[in-house]
């Protein structure tokens, strides 16, 4: 079995996920992108800029949205500039979250600009959090690694406040594993040995466990990732995301029997009719 296919099979459940549980956030227009010389070797990586992401997201906007947006901006003038920064940037994010379809990339990136602000650990790791859960839906490589570089960000600065959380470093490391470009090897397994520390030491910390199987995933370590995932629906036996990974593993090797007590498994959990649907579909085929 082909790496790819798995990670074609895995991006399929995650989407389906990421509907369900988040909604469809990510823009799916693409932006303005610069391309920039990668490795010797390998492609050229694109790369794109908050400006490209605020204009593309802004072009969407009618007059008076974008006239509220180009206030709110130009707000900070003088006075107490960090506290008008702060308000401003909770407007921004509020507006982008509550108003405007699609604008997920505005809202997470001004939820990450309050946060630094704050500089609480609550705050920063909810945002580098928005970032995290939604770069594994993302498959354009310039928004991804823009992604990926605000949450190692967000992650890094939790750390400095909290150095012992263990959340925290096991999110830092799946942002290495999920924001590297075209599955880099080397960025992957930088992050996954990130996670491992944590794991190693406590083995009952089932978001390192998850993890590291999604980490297997992108490695093309499918016996390790069915050990790992494995382990979580053992002791997570609500976790419709592991079993549905772990049956689109199943599947893809041929394990029929093994898929469909895993999309079974699933089925029993949740009550969206086109989740169900989508499973039942997937049974079917098995038979």
């Amino acid at each position: 079995m082909k790496r790819q296919q798995y990670l074609v099979a895995g991006t399929g459940v995650l989407l389906l996920l990421a509907l369900y549980f988040f909604g469809n956030t990510l823009p799916t227009q693409k932006k303005r992108e610069v391309p920039s010389a990668g490795p010797p070797g390998e492609p050229m990586v694109k790369s794109v800029g908050l400006q490209d992401i605020l204009q593309a997201s802004q072009a969407r906007l009618t007059p008076a949205q974008l006239s509220y947006v180009t206030r709110l901006q130009n707000s900070v003038v003088r006075g107490d500039v960090k506290t008008q920064q702060l308000n401003a940037y909770h407007e921004l994010a509020g507006f982008w979250k509550d108003s405007v379809r699609e604008g997920f990339l505005p809202y997470a990136y001004y939820t990450g600009e309050a946060a630094k602000l704050e500089n609480s650990e609550k705050s920063l790791t909810f945002a580098a959090q928005l970032f995290l859960q939604n770069l594994r839906g993302q498959d354009n490589a310039a928004l991804k690694s823009w992604m990926a570089t605000d949450a190692k960000e967000l992650f890094e600065k939790a750390l400095e406040l909290n150095p012992g959380n263990d959340s925290s470093k096991v999110g830092l490391g799946a942002s290495y594993i999920f924001g590297s470009a075209a599955g880099n090897p080397t960025e992957v397994m930088q992050g996954i040995q990130r996670i491992l520390e944590v794991a190693r030491r406590d083995s009952t910390n089932m978001y390192a466990q998850f993890m590291l199987g999604l980490g297997g995933i992108e490695s093309g370590q499918f016996d390790k990732a069915i050990e790992r995932l494995t382990t979580v629906v053992r002791h997570q036996p609500a976790n419709i995301e592991a079993i549905l990974l772990l049956a689109e593993i199943h599947q893809q090797r041929g394990d029929k029997a093994d898929a469909i007590k895993g999309y079974e498994a699933a089925k029993k959990l949740v009550g969206n009719q086109d989740l169900i649907k989508e499973i039942d579909q997937r049974i079917q085929s098995l038979h």
